[in-house]
């Protein structure tokens, strides 16, 4: 073996010193990752069963279809979990959903038996309990998790969801502020947060019955929000649509409704208001007649 000159080991001294720092940063990471690995939690594998059908494919048929999803590597709402299935495991998976904040109402979806938003609904931790999802009860079914809601939009459209004035022309609309006390405002606390999710109709049994007549909860709570305005001018009109035996009697006061709202409103209260104030207006109605 050739004898290696000591002048010429001085030459590689600087370039071992120059390595130290760059091995002890690797060893340093190594031991972090191997920390890292060692401390990983174990898997919490949640099966979520749901309703899927697809109109367009030639002899499909409902059916649920379960996915499993690590709870350690997915948000905490049921939402989403869904759109962790649909980005990684089935891009076929429809559903709605837009705010993610609860306040567009997209994702109303029934889960664990229950009318809500998929959006503010928390995963139920118990892995051992398969969480089940089906679009919002008794709707036609476009795909999937997406419910028809052109009925429901339809009722809502019907009853003039907007200001009425009367007295006023067409061109002079917009030019002055309405005013309005701070009292009068306080009446509508409870009734414009509504974001017409349906969760509260499709909840109801006397909707599921007569949701070609019956209006259901969320479109009545609407009509109420414009009749007690005390900027509108067409309450008695607007009464006076709601004489027939379906658009208002049909609720039995089962509350399914306020039970299920995600917004924490009561539509049933609403109802009840109206039916009160339809007597009045049926009696003040007679007592008019009886003096022509």
């Amino acid at each position: 073996m050739m004898a290696v000159p000591c002048s010429s080991l001085s030459r590689f001294l600087p370039i071992s010193k120059a390595l130290v720092p760059v091995l002890q940063s690797q060893s340093v990471r190594c031991a972090q990752t191997a920390a890292a690995v060692a401390a990983e939690p174990s898997k919490r594998v949640k099966t979520f069963t749901i309703y899927r059908w697809d109109p367009d494919k030639q002899g499909d048929k409902p059916r649920m279809q379960s996915y499993e999803i690590d709870l350690n590597r997915c948000g905490p709402m049921v939402l989403d979990a869904l759109i962790k299935i649909k980005n990684e495991d089935d891009p076929t998976l429809t559903f709605r959903r837009s705010c993610r904040e609860g306040i567009c109402g997209s994702c109303a979806m029934n889960i664990g038996g229950v009318n809500t938003l998929a959006c503010i609904c928390k995963i139920d931790g118990n892995i051992s309990k398969p969480t089940k999802i089906y679009p919002l009860p008794h709707m036609y079914v476009i795909k999937d998790l997406v419910p028809d809601m052109n009925n429901f939009y339809a009722q809502y459209a019907s009853i003039e969801p907007y200001l009425k004035k009367k007295d006023i022309k067409e061109e002079d609309v917009g030019k002055e502020q309405y005013l309005q006390s701070v009292e009068d405002r306080a009446k509508l606390d409870g009734l414009y947060e509504c974001i017409l999710c349906a969760c509260c109709s499709t909840s109801c049994p006397s909707y599921w019955w007569n949701s070609d007549k019956y209006l259901g909860p969320a479109v009545l709570m609407q009509a109420y929000r414009w009749m007690i305005d005390s900027r509108d001018d067409f309450t008695v009109e607007r009464l006076s649509k709601m004489e027939d035996k379906f658009s208002v009697y049909r609720c039995h006061t089962i509350m399914n409704c306020t039970k299920t709202c995600p917004k924490h409103l009561n539509p049933g209260l609403a109802i009840g208001e109206i039916k009160k104030m339809l007597a009045l207006y049926k009696k003040n109605a007679e007592t008019s007649a009886a003096h022509a």
